[in-house]
């Protein structure tokens, strides 16, 4: 795809004949084809941002722990096929009962408006289902809100999201819907930013940041709102819509207080767990797992509105004091971390089994000890250690490579 239509596909804004397929094989992978429109518009954030507000939109702890809990959300797709694409796949192939011309206008539209309907029930059913919200609630643990936090993703959401998507398989053809299933991810990318304030007659019909910074608050009149993924119509049919009104505070209700992403994405489950244990009685335990993250014994499905905690408007985000060196530090090999997933990507279908595993290995390792670093762990200074050896090492031996050549001789020199 050319720079511009790349441009156009963030924003939905591409014709359909521009963006029709015959095969799943021709679809372009539009989501890695914006890293590059991600960082120039997070960088066009910030300078907004600071003109508009003499202030930065975000902090580095958490935007790099935004983006490590993005890098994680893809890692598994580096080892397999999308299971939305291979679930749809399969009933296309086996159960669809009629065709839809997969060149016709009237399919596309049609399956914009079906794979935004199917985002919408599941991301309503995210929020309403609390073994779905442990995996959801990573999107929600930032305390700020920008153009990060858009990346700030579940490793574990697109294991049951592909379900909501299956009907469309019945009749859509699987290479449409792949285009339309990267498109409504790739919209949800520039909502998330507070320098845009309200888009006049879109906000009838289109999700725009004003619309989604409610969904990220926890004010109690922005609990369980605005659903949408491109469409704010089916918030406003299913009367789960709201309207910014006072100044959003965002994260959850009962903040995570840490930058450690294995523990963000894994904590929820490890609390379920604990609580089907704890609570008595086989009926109450299936509640613990099916019912609302707000549910108890004796409590309505989705909890009790009174119990959500009070907003006064002095809430502090978690922010250890960290000192500036060891910012500087984490960001710099942060971005060599990025620079290796980045040349993983390039490279995957060239590279043994064994050396793609170690390369995961070790990118979930750094990104493990660089939110200690920032939380100023005790132990995050031996992980740290142990991970600077095990990369010079792996180096040595050729299992790593970069994907920038300079980057490539800056490591020869700082390890020879």
């Amino acid at each position: 795809t050319a720079p511009g239509q790349q441009l156009r596909a963030l924003f939905y804004a591409l014709a359909p004949g521009e963006s029709a397929f015959r095969t799943v094989e021709e679809v372009p992978d539009y989501v890695e084809k914006s890293i590059p429109f991600f960082i120039t518009f997070i960088g066009l954030e910030f300078a907004v941002s600071w003109i508009q507000k003499r202030k930065l939109p975000g902090r580095i702890n958490d935007g790099i722990s935004s983006l490590s809990l993005g890098i994680l959300s893809r890692l598994p797709d580096v080892l397999f096929r999308s299971i939305e694409l291979i679930s749809y796949i399969y009933v296309w192939n086996n159960y669809r009962l009629f065709e839809l011309p997969w060149d016709s206008p009237w399919t596309w539209y049609l399956t914009l408006l079906g794979v935004d309907f199917a985002y919408y029930c599941f991301h309503r059913m995210s929020h309403e289902v609390n073994i779905l919200w442990a995996a959801h609630q990573v999107h929600h643990s930032s305390e700020d809100y920008n153009l990060f936090t858009a990346l700030r993703q579940s490793v574990l959401q697109k294991y049951t999201s592909w379900m909501f998507n299956l009907p469309m398989a019945l009749f859509i053809p699987p290479s449409v819907f792949a285009v339309h299933l990267q498109f409504n991810l790739l919209y949800q990318f520039w909502i998330h930013t507070e320098v845009i304030t309200k888009l006049g007659p879109l906000e009838w019909i289109l999700n725009t940041p004003s619309h989604h910074r409610v969904h990220h608050g926890r004010n109690p009149y922005c609990i369980d709102k605005n659903y949408g993924g491109t469409l704010i119509i089916w918030d406003r049919i299913f009367g789960t819509f709201e309207a910014e009104d006072a100044k959003v505070v965002y994260g959850l209700t009962h903040p995570v207080n840490s930058f450690d992403p294995i523990m963000l994405q894994l904590r929820p489950l490890a609390h379920i767990w604990n609580t089907f244990w704890a609570t008595p009685g086989f009926c109450n335990k299936l509640s613990v797992i099916f019912k609302g993250p707000g549910w108890g014994p004796g409590k309505p499905r989705l909890g009790l509105p009174e119990e959500i905690p009070v907003i006064t408007g002095k809430e502090v985000p978690f922010n250890p004091h960290v000192p500036a060196y060891l910012n500087c530090y984490a960001l710099v090999h942060f971005a060599v971390i990025v620079d290796l997933y980045m040349e993983l990507l390039a490279s995957v279908t060239m590279l043994s089994q064994g050396t793609v595993l170690m390369r995961i290995g070790f990118i979930i390792l750094s990104l493990a000890s660089f939110g200690l670093l920032m939380e100023n762990k005790s132990k995050a200074g031996i992980l740290e250690i142990i991970r600077c050896l095990v990369f010079i090492g792996v180096y040595k031996l050729g299992y790593f490579r970069s994907h920038f050549s300079f980057l490539g001789y800056a490591y020869e020199v700082r390890h020879s």
